[in-house]
């Protein structure tokens, strides 16, 4: 048995003699086929080719007929065909070398888009957005960039209540947090490199770590062993000479 197809009506515009090789439009027609037509002036609108202008025209151009001519509105409208037939090509010439010349083909085509009323679930229903209910509080990202600068006050004072609570508790452990935070907001001092280093503060920090040396005569003086003392000379014995005078002093003082 012969199938039946229905007959779906057509609504057809047209452009000729578009300034524009038909390769160039056919990759612009083929976003749009099979789209609804609301959808396809969107995707023609923000199309970087140069034809996308032409075939938008083409497009309003078909949805003003089927809205004007047929009584149908453009959200159940479907684009059903889009295509380009190449059109005359205008030649001209171009002088080059020795006299010669090139051959320039300036290309023409024939834009054509038909449209159709939707069948029932071609077009598909868009999302519908959630609208939140006024009771509902707002979520944290949505909230503007003030509410966060005053909440942080808020946090500053809950911050200082548990510190209050935390002195009365333990005072040292708050003094030991209280000196490293100090500590940790000092800014470093950067040091210096070594090459840049005054030649004299590099004696100085170099000193400490070495001894002074001592002078010459104390280090001979350290490595030679103390002289040992000598010994006192014996008295000598009285000779005969000294008792001879002294027998004859005292017989001198006798006769006295």
């Amino acid at each position: 048995m012969p199938q039946v197809t229905e007959e779906r009506e057509l609504i057809r515009a047209q452009a000729r003699y578009v300034r524009s090789s038909a390769r160039k439009a056919r990759l612009v027609l083929e976003h749009i086929r099979g789209k609804p037509a609301v959808e396809a002036q969107s995707i023609l609108a923000f199309q970087t080719r140069a034809v996308a202008r032409d075939a938008g025209k083409v497009l309003k151009s078909a949805i003003a007929n089927a809205e004007n001519n047929s009584g149908h509105e453009a959200d159940e409208l479907v684009v059903v065909y889009a295509y380009a037939d190449e059109g005359p090509t205008l030649k001209r010439w171009r002088a080059r070398a020795r006299g010669r010349v090139n051959r320039i083909r300036k290309r023409t085509c024939h834009i054509t888009i038909t449209l159709s009323p939707a069948l029932p679930g071609e077009i598909k229903p868009r999302p519908e957005r959630r609208q939140r209910p006024a009771d509902e509080a707002p979520a944290e990202a949505e909230k503007p960039k003030r509410s966060r600068r005053a909440a942080a006050p808020k946090a500053e004072a809950a911050t200082a209540e548990t510190a209050t609570e935390e002195t009365a508790t333990e005072p040292e452990a708050v003094e030991q947090t209280d000196a490293e935070e100090q500590v940790e907001a000092k800014p470093k001092r950067r040091r210096k490199p070594a090459a840049k280093a005054e030649p004299e503060a590099a004696e100085a920090e170099a000193a400490p770590e070495t001894e002074p040396e001592a002078p010459a005569a104390e280090l001979e003086a350290e490595a030679e062993p103390a002289a040992e003392p000598e010994p006192e000379p014996e008295p000598e014995p009285a000779t005969d000479e000294t008792s001879d005078t002294d027998t004859d002093d005292d017989s001198k003082e006798a006769d006295s």
